[in-house]
């Protein structure tokens, strides 16, 4: 077997508790640690993206147990591309936090960032459900200490409504799994791609509930309406750092809609492979207007930063519920482009926010005379927009040109253009209040506008190591559309194998002569 294949569930799984009760008194050591342990996981995503570039579906069998009745992870396209994008997000995030001094405002920082890693990574390399769920709870706990690190009242008020929302979503997937294997006698991915369509279509009504219950857990994790409430006030207040690494969780929720609505409840499969375009693509348009009317209504920068990311989400899963190879080609560039962007735009608010003392869009507080902070963030909030020359352009034109068909033409068209004009405008109007607008400022910051972690003396100019990762950021969705001809054929490879079905299921299960 191909042990590198578990390296990105065993490598932060091993360094997390080794920094937590070793160097949690010395922070050097820990960022040392930590650095090298994400860089790492950031070789072995690359080296497992081009194990998998060949179009294999590889299988590592734990214990050598065969499937279903083993604990399988599963290595194609789709989850090398999750486990590159995730681990990429995580350095540029680590050296944001390191050179800020986030890190340090809490002892336990390095090793509640590694065992999120765990979760995030495991999630998209299983094959079965039951263990998505597991690595769901490992990266919702280290989520749960992220959010609150470094304290604070609203800090504190947002993460108890986080913890209580997700905490009602794991009880729904429980009561969706046990379901599940109650009906079919197995929570294995490929396993549920034989049996589901075996079940008369009569019978199958056990099967549906258990389907809508794991399509209400997702749309939780994915922020789609209507749960999409405990997006914006977490995001809003959690640390930067950790908002810019949450920009990655949000779609752990869309892939696991794509890998098993596809795989095990998709096409063929009796009484359920309608059952997620169905109710995923209205949902999916309002949560683009709700998005797009709290970025324009909002009078904080991290909260319309948050609303904007709830408006690509709704971009995001627009092309997802299609359940096409074209519109998931759309959804997959889509999804690694809304990534970074809102990673990038929470990294340049943290630089913002901390210069300013204040989290506060009020026209009459002073403007910040910084024309670097200036430019960098009307190029974040560009790609996250969707205006050219970033990859959100062409992300977007590739969702819209996805979405033809007639009955979806006209919903889809419409809250995509429009939501994206809202979009500017809310950006544009922020940014004219953040660095244009030369007003003195006539009250002072109120208690809600002040931030908890925001010193009295402004903080001296930021360092090259405090610009560098907004940059990389940046360069990424500048390259994402530079090199969008071979990413979106790679993309389409992907997509063309996450539908071939019979494909999964034979590299998991043996084929039919083997079973």
């Amino acid at each position: 077997m191909m042990h590198w294949i578990i390296l990105p569930v065993v490598l932060p799984a091993l360094l997390a508790p080794l920094i937590g009760f070793v160097m949690r008194w010395d922070i050097t050591l820990a960022r040392a640690a930590s650095v090298a342990g994400t860089a790492l996981l950031l070789a072995t995503a690359l080296g497992l993206t081009f194990l998998a570039a060949d179009g294999a579906t590889h299988v590592y069998r734990l214990g050598d147990w065969p499937a279903p009745f083993g604990i399988v992870l599963v290595l194609d396209r789709l989850s090398a591309l999750m486990v590159l994008l995730t681990s990429s997000l995580a350095l540029i995030v680590l050296v944001h936090a390191i050179t800020t001094g986030w890190d340090a405002r809490g002892r336990h920082f390095h090793a509640l960032f590694q065992f999120q890693l765990m979760g995030i990574c495991g999630a998209f390399l299983t094959g079965d459900i039951f263990n998505l769920f597991v690595f769901f709870e490992v990266l919702l706990i280290a989520s749960y200490g992220l959010m609150i690190h470094a304290g604070g009242k609203a800090r504190m008020r947002a993460g108890l409504q986080y913890v209580v929302m997700n905490l009602a979503g794991s009880t729904l997937f429980l009561f969706a799994l046990g379901t599940l294997y109650a009906s079919t006698g197995t929570l294995n991915i490929a396993d549920l791609a034989v049996r589901i369509p075996e079940i008369p279509v009569e019978e199958a009504a056990l099967v549906r509930v258990a389907v809508i219950l794991l399509l209400i857990v997702f749309a939780v994790k994915a922020a789609l309406f209507p749960v999409q409430f405990w997006l914006p006030a977490t995001y809003a207040n959690a640390p930067a750092p950790v908002a810019a690494l949450f920009a990655i969780m949000t779609k752990v929720g869309a892939y696991a809609i794509l890998r098993i609505h596809t795989t095990a409840f998709g096409p063929g499969s009796s009484g359920t492979e309608d059952i997620a375009a169905t109710w995923l693509f209205p949902g999916a348009i309002v949560t683009i207007a709700l998005g797009a009317f709290g970025v324009l209504g909002a009078r904080r920068l991290m909260p319309l930063i948050a609303f904007s990311v709830v408006g690509s989400m709704g971009t995001l899963l627009v092309a997802v519920a299609a359940f096409s190879p074209t519109a998931t080609t759309a959804a997959l560039y889509y999804m690694v482009h809304s990534t970074f962007a809102a990673a990038c735009l929470f990294l340049v608010a943290d630089l913002i926010v901390t210069r300013r003392a204040a989290d506060t869009l009020r026209p009459e507080l002073p403007t910040l005379q910084n024309g670097l902070f200036a430019a960098l963030f009307f190029a974040a909030a560009i790609a996250m927009a969707g205006m050219p020359p970033l990859s959100g352009f062409l992300g977007k034109l590739l969702v819209l040109d996805a979405l033809r068909e007639p009955g979806l033409i006209g919903w889809a068209w419409a809250a995509i253009l429009l939501g994206s004009l809202l979009t500017i405008v809310g950006f544009a109007r922020a940014g004219s209040n953040l660095f244009w607008k030369s007003t003195a400022m006539t009250a002072p910051p109120t208690e809600e506008d002040a931030d908890a972690d925001a010193v009295l003396a402004l903080p001296p100019p930021a360092t090259a190591g405090q610009i560098a990762p907004v940059m990389i950021a940046l360069a990424s969705l500048a390259g994402l559309a530079i090199f969008a001809g071979p990413v979106t054929n790679y993309l389409g490879d992907t997509s063309t194998q996450l539908f071939d079905r019979q494909g999964y299921v034979d590299a998991v299960l043996g084929s039919v002569e083997e079973r």
